[in-house]
């Protein structure tokens, strides 16, 4: 029996496959004709439904983390009048004043009384501590003045604080305290008796500004009892922009409902002819009341209109989209035509490829056939992971072109291979190293904070964060001998490992000269002739070195280009220290370091701080600069060391927001004890 060529299975098979698939796409296009319209209206309706469905349910989530973010807000205030009421001794006190005329339009801290019969002499103790919110109160007003127009609390005392531009307008005519019954608002007696945040329904705000919506957190006294409610006014235009003003088209359009049914609309944003959800052109009572009932849905009500509808869970609000059926049904014809046509023509052109197909493969499926199943052969060899085997090139065409290619693939990969683990061990070896350099720079700092604990002369902190995984900031701080303390601040020019060991050199030499004696400018100038030695790479480093004689209070200072200290008198305010400077140490040989002096009584303060303080920078550009230091120093006054530098970290971190750290951020805080009380 005479044996079939392959070529010839394979050109039998290509053909009958070719006429089965052209009987068959013919029969398929013949139905899909038939049910296109029906299938088209079908599809294109439930992908609106769920377009609806999906877009209310966003929305929804939108406004439930808009509002989120100022239930955050109000919640931390109630948080932090607690901690005030728990620790009052802790807070200084602040002055806060009736309503003033000359407050018009700027934020002001001010108070008002529950009635005429509170005595203010009774309260003012609770009113200044409760003072202290302006800190907590004036970023979240000053980065949101134009949604939240008031914050406020009310006490159970009587008292009620408010931070905004409008009080003033509530001064009463004999020019004396301001009085405001808040205890029988619905702020206030919700948050008594139901005891958690809420948000209340949306109201028109007495100054005009548009309607507002309270949010509310109650508050408690050291003892765990009621002590008042915080509060946050909020415009909702900018949020009803944001979740509710979306161009539908046509009829079409959003709307939102609160919990009693109405509709919430600012007047210059609503094109909504209706006041309340049954108002509202072609809604039927099923619809209105699983709206009511926060009910999640689309529905088309008799009136072939269509609702979809989703609650906002943070207020109780609904939000609705109203779109006619009409409007959705009218492109599903012109869709129709163009996908009968659109198949008619596919259907044409797939009979005309079939046939060029099959007569394409008769001719070249037994030259192609042999070498492309060895090829797969080779190929499965080389997937399997055995990159040393080449596949065989049979012929010098396309199909030998691609054996080649695989051979080429298999030959980069296994040097590809190769190369990634050579880079991945040295990766693992820096990333092993540069932890072991976060630790020794860590290490030569001191470990004990704060230092010196109890020391009956002084009391310190100091902080060090460096901006990479290892810094060229360092401090240092020890006694040369039982009557003298060496200070030192340093900043090293550039960043990362080359700073880092230029760092651990330069202070190891600063002490180990310090302890042999001298004054500031002696140890510098030593210290500079053995920087320079060697020093190809040039670096240098800025250098505050001040040596102070606890009996005395006497400090001798030597600055080689550093920032210049802070110093507050006690009962003073924070100032620096202006001296003449001398150049950054390492720069030159032979140089000399002036020396200036200043003595620090009972209660003075010194605060000394690198360039990554001043010069940190927000994502504006703009600097921190040392006239925001002071202002924070300054609030700090009778507060710990180890506090007060935590509390200008918040500020730095608070001004540069998402902005990375640019530089290394190092400080130190010192509280003189010793020498003479004056107060």
């Amino acid at each position: 029996m005479k044996r079939r060529p392959i070529r010839s299975k394979v050109q039998n098979m290509v053909l009958c496959i070719s006429v089965a698939a052209l009987i068959i796409t013919s029969a398929v296009g013949i139905v899909s004709m038939m049910r296109i319209q029906g299938d088209s209206e079908s599809a294109l309706i439930h992908q609106m439904e769920q377009n609806l469905y999906n877009l209310t349910d966003n929305k929804a989530e939108l406004a439930d983390s808009e509002l989120g973010r100022y239930a955050g807000y109000v919640q931390n205030f109630a948080d932090y009048i607690n901690e005030l009421y728990t620790n009052s001794g802790d807070y200084l006190p602040h002055e806060v004043l009736p309503p003033r005329i000359e407050n018009a339009d700027i934020l002001a801290m001010q108070r008002s009384m529950v009635n005429a019969s509170l005595d203010v002499s009774s309260v003012m103790e609770e009113i200044s501590l409760l003072g202290n919110l302006k800190q907590v109160w004036d970023p979240v007003m000053r980065s949101n003045n134009d949604i939240i127009t008031v914050i406020y609390a009310g006490t159970k005392s009587g008292v009620m604080l408010t931070y905004d531009k409008n009080s003033f307008n509530a001064i009463p005519k004999d020019g004396k305290e301001d009085y405001y019954n808040f205890h029988a608002s619905n702020w206030y007696t919700t948050a008594r008796d139901e005891g958690r945040l809420f948000f209340t329904d949306v109201y028109s705000d007495s100054y005009n500004m548009g309607l507002t919506i309270t949010c509310a957190a109650p508050f408690y006294d050291a003892s765990g009892k009621f002590a008042g409610a915080a509060c946050m006014d909020i415009l909702i235009s900018d949020l009803y922009k944001a979740i509710v003003d979306i161009d539908l088209g046509g009829s079409a359009y959003a709307f939102l409902v609160d919990r009693a049914g109405k509709i919430i609309a600012p007047p210059e944003q609503s094109g909504i002819n209706a006041s309340s959800l049954e108002q509202v052109e072609g809604i039927d009572e099923a619809t209105a009341s699983a709206i009511l009932e926060g009910r999640t849905g689309v529905s088309l009500t008799d009136s072939r209109i269509y609702y979809a509808y989703t609650p906002i869970k943070s207020t109780g609000w609904k939000f609705c989209v109203r779109i006619p059926e009409s409007e959705i049904l009218a492109p599903v014809r012109d869709v129709n035509r163009n996908v009968i046509y659109t198949i008619t023509l596919f259907i044409c052109a797939f009979v005309i490829i079939l046939v060029l197909v099959a007569e394409v493969a008769r001719k070249f499926s037994a030259r192609l056939t042999s070498p492309i199943i060895a090829l797969g052969d080779d190929v499965k060899e080389i997937s399997s992971g055995n990159l040393d085997y080449r596949a065989k090139i049979h012929d010098n065409d396309e199909i030998g072109d691609l054996a080649q290619s695989f051979n080429d693939m298999a030959a980069s990969l296994k040097d590809y291979v190769k190369n990634l683990a050579a880079v991945t061990a040295e990766k693992e070896r820096i990333g092993a190293e540069l932890n072991i350099a976060t630790q020794i720079q860590a290490d030569m700092l001191p470990k004990i904070q704060p230092p010196y604990l109890d020391h009956e002369k002084f009391e310190m902190f100091a902080t060090m964060a460096p901006a990479k995984e290892v810094g060229g900031d360092f401090y240092d701080f020890f006694l040369i001998d039982d009557d003298h303390l060496g200070l030192v601040m340093a900043d090293v020019s550039g960043k990362g490992v080359p700073a880092a060991l230029f760092m651990v050199i330069a202070k190891t030499l600063i002490k180990n000269r310090a302890l042999m004696g001298g004054s500031p400018g002696e140890i510098l100038c030593d210290v500079n002739e053995q920087l320079c030695e060697g020093n190809e790479a040039d670096l240098f480093v800025t250098v505050w070195l001040g040596i102070l004689e606890l009996s005395t209070g006497h400090v001798r200072v030597s600055n080689a280009g550093h920032e210049y200290p802070a110093i507050r008198r006690a009962g003073g305010k924070f100032e620096l220290f202006r001296t003449k400077q001398s150049p950054a140490v390492a720069t030159m040989e032979g140089i000399r370091f002036r020396e200036s002096e200043f003595t620090l009584n009972h209660g003075d303060c010194l605060y000394i701080y690198t360039d990554g303080v001043a010069e940190a920078t927000n994502i504006n550009n703009e600097l921190y600069g040392t006239a925001r230091m002071l202002e924070v120093l300054d609030r700090t006054e009778g507060e710990s060391a180890r506090k007060v530098l935590a509390e200008v970290r918040l500020d730095v971190d608070a001004f540069t927001g998402e902005a990375p750290q640019f530089d290394d951020i190092t400080m130190l805080y010192l509280k003189f004890l010793g020498g003479v009380n004056n107060a």
